[in-house]
């Protein structure tokens, strides 16, 4: 098979002396090592603030929504708020899986598997607020179209809000899929190297018996083509309806066109701030900077660049229209943002999520590591107040002036917030223990075509290479290696 053409100028994907059986040994060393104190010591503390989130949700069930700082003008403010963030988030995910599969960016193989991960968590944690907003969470199940047995009432299939509930499961459902079907054959490799009998039925079990034959291949690369091409239009969808709930009243600030677009750029840049800080701290904590590299992050950097640039055309946009538009109400709401009471929370998102960003032109902050999670967590930051502005600087100011009301988060709600954030890092640092945090298979498959064990068997001279032997041909036996 004649190898890859592979750009002297393009970053290596896979770096350092690798062979396949030390690509296998390195990403499953977390699952087979004892854990790292680094490991342990993020893993009590993920722990012990999901442990506030658990409190602060059974105080809120026990003490009803009044716990919260909500009040006749406000009704929604930091579950919403916290909602829509953390659906942001979750895109990132799929978008690597998916999107970047379908234009066979080589790159992805890296950080797919983290990314889709985080989309699972993210929005796992996102689907609390609904059901804590609720307060009766026993009676979710309304919000399914089920025969009511109290009357004829039906859920509301006008309202996007019911929309919500049906994009929102089916992206979590093929994600899901697809984050499953990616790891069957990474199964099935840890599934031949663990010792222990529980640990060796369960990956069994996990990895249906894959053998990594041809034709099971062949199935898998067609699952992973179709299941890629169904989820890529849910990346635009999710977040488009999400929007609806807000773009389909007639509340000043939010009755606008522009919010579908709007909110699937929003969404992109949070997931890939989030995804950006995670990798930086995987790839230090497991050791794994050969195959997290320096270039992918870049790669990152670049996307989140791009897409920031794009969340600062939609904030101009909107404010532009709204004083062209010759509407005072929507003039009103758009000058109370920037210079109302939550101003400040105005300038936070415009600083964090417009300004911050454009320092990744600058190729020696977009490669240095510290320098990326330093930006991504402002990325993170100005993201969840983009979400609390628009949500509560336009209900704070009522088209009645003896509506107007201020907001105030409880500690209850702080507890809630900071909890999820616990609640996402355990679960992800139990993940990067049990299962492998890098698709083992798809960074053999890039080795020939871009590592720096290729490039050295290229450099050398015909000769020795003719002494030495020829270059191993990738094969789909050594996943099992």
């Amino acid at each position: 098979m004649t190898p890859m053409y592979d750009s002297p100028i393009r970053e290596p994907l896979v770096t350092g002396k690798k062979d396949y059986a030390k690509v296998t040994e390195d990403i499953c060393r977390p699952i087979h090592s004892k854990p790292s104190k680094e490991w342990l010591l993020g893993f009590m503390l993920s722990a012990g603030i999901a442990g506030l989130f658990v409190i602060a949700v059974v105080y809120t069930f026990f003490t009803g929504i009044g716990a919260w700082g909500l009040n006749k003008t406000i009704g929604w403010a930091f579950d919403i708020t916290n909602f829509v963030f953390w659906i942001g988030i979750g895109h990132a995910g799929t978008l690597i899986s998916a999107i970047l599969l379908l234009f066979r960016q080589k790159w992805r193989t890296g950080v797919n598997r983290a990314a889709e991960a985080m989309t699972i968590f993210a929005v796992i944690i996102a689907a609390q607020f609904p059901l804590v907003h609720m307060g009766r969470p026993w009676l979710a199940y309304w919000i399914f179209p089920l025969p009511n047995f109290h009357g004829p009432l039906w859920v509301n299939f006008n309202s996007p809000l019911l929309w919500d509930v049906f994009a929102i499961s089916t992206y979590f459902t093929v994600s899901l899929l697809f984050w499953y079907i990616g790891l069957i054959p990474d199964f099935a490799t840890v599934r031949d190297r663990v010792k222990g009998p529980f640990a060796k039925k369960a990956y069994t079990a996990l990895s249906f018996g894959w053998v990594g034959s041809a034709k099971a291949w062949q199935r898998f690369e067609s699952i992973s083509l179709i299941l890629a091409g169904v989820a890529t239009p849910l990346v635009l969808s999710v977040h488009t309806i999400v929007s609806m709930d807000f773009a389909t009243s007639v509340i000043p600030g939010w009755h606008t066109t522009i919010f579908p677009p709007y909110f699937v750029a929003g969404a992109i840049f949070s997931g890939f701030g989030m995804v950006l800080t995670l990798m930086v701290i995987t790839r230090r904590v497991l050791g794994l900077q050969d195959y997290i590299t320096i270039g992918h992050l870049e790669a990152m950097a670049k996307v989140t660049l791009a897409t920031g640039m794009m969340v600062g055309v939609a904030y101009s946009t909107e404010f532009f229209i709204a004083v062209y538009s010759g509407s005072e109400y929507e003039g009103y709401a758009f000058m109370n943002r920037a210079f109302g009471p939550y101003g400040w929370s105005y300038f936070i998102m415009f600083g964090c999520n417009v300004f911050t960003p454009q320092l990744f032109w600058f190729k020696k902050i977009r490669t240095n590591p510290t320098a990326i999670f330093i930006l991504s967590i402002f990325v993170n930051i100005g993201m969840w107040f983009e979400r609390f502005v628009i949500i509560v600087t336009s209900l704070h100011r009522d088209y009645l002036p003896s509506s107007w009301a201020m907001y105030t988060p409880t500690l209850t709600e702080a507890a809630i917030l900071l909890g999820t954030f616990g609640v996402f890092f355990t679960l992800f640092l139990l993940f990067v223990r049990t299962f492998p945090v890098i698709a083992i298979a798809e960074v053999k498959s890039v080795m020939r075509a871009s590592s720096d064990t290729h490039r050295s068997a290229a450099e050398k001279p015909a000769e020795i290479q003719w002494q030495q032997g020829p270059v191993h041909e990738p094969t789909h036996e050594p996943v099992h290696a």
